[in-house]
């Protein structure tokens, strides 16, 4: 059977779950990953055991029945409650907490590589998934087994059921999730937990622990309807994970955010860090599978650092995990030294991010990043044109219609030759008519192609990009949203 048919297949046969969850689960029964280790668990597969595999599936039905990451209550007041009927296994390791706009998941993945690097046992939340709900919750560099997420699942749902008769709402699918991260990171346990936000800061699920280290990457317009429209509205959001006494790492950001930021460091007697002060990215060259980097750390130089990830920005977020592991075993302030080179240099080679400028197949090359808002599109524009010597870049497009579209399209509009509009399952998808009429505005008519199907698309991408001899160079970038990534990954993959 063609991999599209099954895809409808499986998709079709989960109508009555949650769209968004139906598609994870059908790109996650079917795709393998493209590379070796340590790749090859970051994406796993559907459990082999049909017992396991049912278990799990009972667990994300009913999550499904909760409010979607898109529906909030700001208040951490159910959180609260579930972790203080749990016995505050948050409060049993330290944490690093992660905000900002773009990057947060690289980041948490780099911290999460150089602290298991100097023997660590780490644990690590991440949101959102690609295709398998596991990779939320890591242990050790990789994500939760299925039957530890079901039994760490099983083990707090009486006690999730306990708030939700307490409380004005029943806790969201994301707040169940984050009890289960610090449940399952107490069990383990983790030596310390490395959190990255679901959304803003201070009402974010997450904002329960008291992150030793904080970490701000840059911040950018997302989200806009709930965070606010400026960087420093978005800012004052997000600072609430700075906490009394903490340390703070600033990626580089508008001068409102930093100012924000800044202040309520003063308040809560927090120590600050800023890239290109304090620390930073000395000197980066485009090297073969990725770039090599010397980094300026809080407590010194290190040099001849490769990283296998593309882009500027990639290198920016190795600056700032590098400064928040410095941080957090005290470099800078208690210790005037370097980590172990050779560990950072093994950490940093051995750093996954799928989806992120992710190469997944070759003749003609196709290229998947999770780019969803106008930061990150630019970021990943600037990225590809720097990494690869593409004579000619198609887009293929898929976007949620709750993001400032034009604004992607835009940043996009220099690199792509040709576009070619789509929409992925997602009930939040944007229509690829009312995509393909924004496209037309910014790339003209004769640039844009309508394929609704993301098979269909890719198909016609690939045509496009094979269809003369003399453009044997030519790419293909899969972008909009972590959904058609993911769809993607699953569309391409080798199942």
């Amino acid at each position: 059977m063609h991999e599209a048919d099954v895809f409808d297949e499986i998709v079709d046969g989960e109508t009555d779950r949650d769209p968004d969850l139906a598609v994870i689960e059908a790109g996650s029964r079917t795709l393998r990953t493209q590379a070796g280790p340590p790749q090859a668990d970051q994406v796993p597969m559907r459990p082999a055991d049909p017992e396991v595999d049912k278990a799990l599936r009972e667990v994300e039905a009913d999550l499904a029945t909760r409010w979607g990451e898109t529906k909030l209550e700001p208040s951490v007041s159910r959180i609260s409650a579930l972790m203080d009927v749990l016995g505050e296994p948050q409060r049993a390791y330290p944490s690093i907490h992660i905000t900002g706009t773009n990057g947060k998941t690289s980041t948490a993945r780099m911290i999460e590589a150089l602290l298991g690097a100097f023997e660590l046992r780490t644990g690590r939340y991440t949101s959102p998934h690609v295709q398998s709900i596991t990779e939320r919750i890591s242990l050790d560099g990789a994500p939760i087994d299925p039957e530890r997420f079901v039994a760490t699942y099983k083990d707090i749902k009486p006690y999730v059921e306990m708030v939700d008769a307490a409380q004005e709402f029943r806790l969201s699918f994301f707040e169940v999730l984050t009890g289960m991260a610090y449940a399952a990171f107490a069990d383990a346990p983790v030596d310390v937990a490395v959190v990255e936000v679901g959304m803003g800061g201070s009402w974010d699920a997450t904002n329960v622990i008291d992150g030793s280290v904080a970490v701000v990457t840059p911040i950018d317009l997302d989200h806009t309807d709930r965070l606010g429209t400026t960087p420093g509205e978005i800012a004052g959001e997000k600072a609430g994970v700075i906490k009394q006494g903490a340390t703070v790492i600033l990626a580089q950001q508008p001068v409102e955010a930093a100012q924000v930021m800044l202040k309520k460091a003063v308040e809560v007697d927090a120590t600050v860090a800023r890239e290109g002060m304090e620390f930073g990215v000395a000197s980066r060259e485009v090297a073969v599978g990725g770039q090599l980097l010397t980094l300026r750390g809080l407590g010194g130089e290190y040099d001849e650092i490769f990283l296998p990830l593309y882009g500027a920005h990639q290198a920016h977020n190795a600056a700032v995990a590098l400064a928040a592991v410095e941080a957090f075993f005290g470099i800078g302030a208690q210790h005037a030294r370097t980590l172990d080179v050779d560990t950072v240099r093994t950490a940093f080679a051995s750093v996954v991010s799928p989806g992120r400028l992710e190469v997944v197949r070759r003749s003609p090359t196709v290229v998947l990043d999770a780019a969803h808002n106008p930061a990150g599109a630019r970021a990943a524009a600037e990225g590809i044109t720097e990494a690869f010597g593409f004579s000619r870049l198609i887009g293929v497009v898929g976007t949620s219609s709750d993001k400032d579209v034009r604004a992607v399209l835009e940043a996009f509009e220099p690199v792509f030759t040709e576009i070619v509009v789509t929409q992925n399952s997602s009930h939040r998808a944007m229509n690829a008519d009312e995509l393909a009429a924004v496209a037309v505005e910014v790339f003209g008519d004769e640039r844009v192609v309508v394929e609704p199907r993301l098979d269909d698309a890719l198909e016609a991408a690939v045509t496009l990009a094979e269809e003369e001899a003399e453009y044997a160079g030519a790419g293909i970038l899969v972008t909009g949203s972590v959904i058609t990534v993911g769809e993607a990954r699953l569309l391409l993959g080798r199942g």
